[in-house]
C-alpha cells in the first residue's frame, strides 16, 4: 500500500496545502475536483470499528409439557408393561385362578417344560419385600435403556437376561427360581456396559456410579432375604444383560 501524501503544490502560487482541500487558501486556485476519502485504517490512533454481536439462538415453541431448554422425553410404555405384569399374576396365583406349579414356577428341573424359564421372572409368591426391590430396578434401569434405545429394548433385555439366569440356576440345581432379581440385573448390568463405553468413546454422563453398586449388591444379595430368589440367577441375568449392553451400545454412539 502507498503511502499517504503529505502536501500537494498549488499550481498558481507553488505554496504548499493539504491535500485534502480542493482549493487553495492562499490564492484560492483549484487543486483538485474532489477531496479524496479518508482511509480508515490508515489512522493508527483510529478505534477499530465494532463488530456486531451473532444474534442469540432462538427456541421454537414449546410443546406441550415441556420444559424450556429440555427436550421431552418419551414415556416408558414397555417398562411400565413389565411392572404391571407381575402384580397381576401374582394376584391370579394368590386368588387361586392360576396353579404356580402349572403355570410357570420353576420349582424344580423343568425337563420338558424349559418354557417355565421365561415366566418364572413374573411371579413372587412370598416376601413383598423381594417383588419390591426387584421391580424397583425394573423401573429405574428399564427406564434409562428404553429411553435411549427404545421400545423393545427393555422388555428383550428382560425376557433374555431373566430365561438365561433362570437357566443357569436351573442347570446348577438352584431351586426354586422365582422372580425378576435375575432379569432387573440384566437391565442394570446392559445400561451399565453402555455407559462405560459411552465413557471410553469421550461421551461423560456423569453419573452416579457409586448408587449403581450399591443397587447391583443389594439385587445380588436378595437371596438371603428370600430363598425364592436364586444367587446363579442373578449372576446369569448380568451376564446376558451385559453381553447385550455390549452389542447395542456402538448402535447409539
Amino acid at each position: 500500500m502507498s503511502e499517504q501524501e503529505l502536501f500537494v503544490v498549488c499550481p498558481n502560487c507553488s505554496s504548499e496545502v493539504s491535500p485534502y482541500v480542493t482549493e487553495c487558501p492562499y490564492c484560492g486556485q483549484r487543486v483538485r475536483k474532489r477531496a479524496p476519502k479518508i482511509s480508515r485504517g490508515s489512522d493508527p490512533d483510529e478505534p477499530p470499528p465494532r463488530r456486531r454481536r451473532p444474534r442469540a439462538p432462538t427456541l421454537g415453541r414449546l410443546r406441550r409439557d415441556e420444559i424450556p431448554g429440555i427436550a421431552p422425553e418419551t414415556r416408558p410404555y414397555a417398562t411400565r408393561l413389565l411392572i404391571v405384569a407381575a402384580p397381576v399374576a401374582n394376584i391370579l396365583v394368590a386368588t387361586n385362578h392360576v396353579q404356580l406349579i402349572g403355570n410357570g414356577g420353576l420349582l424344580f428341573k423343568p425337563d420338558h417344560e424349559w418354557w417355565r424359564v421365561a415366566t418364572t421372572p413374573f411371579l413372587y409368591p412370598g416376601n413383598p419385600g423381594y417383588e419390591f426391590v426387584a421391580l424397583l430396578g425394573v423401573a429405574l434401569f428399564g427406564t434409562l435403556l428404553e429411553r435411549r434405545f427404545g421400545l423393545l429394548a427393555p422388555i428383550a433385555i428382560f425376557m433374555l437376561a431373566g430365561a438365561g439366569g433362570a437357566f443357569l440356576g436351573a442347570e446348577l440345581n438352584d431351586f426354586p427360581i422365582l422372580g425378576a432379581n435375575g432379569a432387573a440385573l440384566g437391565l442394570l448390568a446392559a445400561w451399565f456396559v453402555d455407559d462405560r463405553l459411552a465413557n471410553r468413546r469421550g461421551d461423560d454422563r456423569g453419573n452416579d456410579l457409586i448408587g449403581v453398586w450399591v443397587f447391583a449388591a443389594v439385587l445380588l444379595l436378595l437371596p438371603l432375604a428370600d430363598d425364592t430368589a436364586s444367587f446363579y440367577a442373578g449372576i446369569g441375568g448380568a451376564a446376558v444383560g451385559a453381553a447385550v449392553g455390549a452389542v447395542m451400545s456402538p448402535l447409539r454412539p
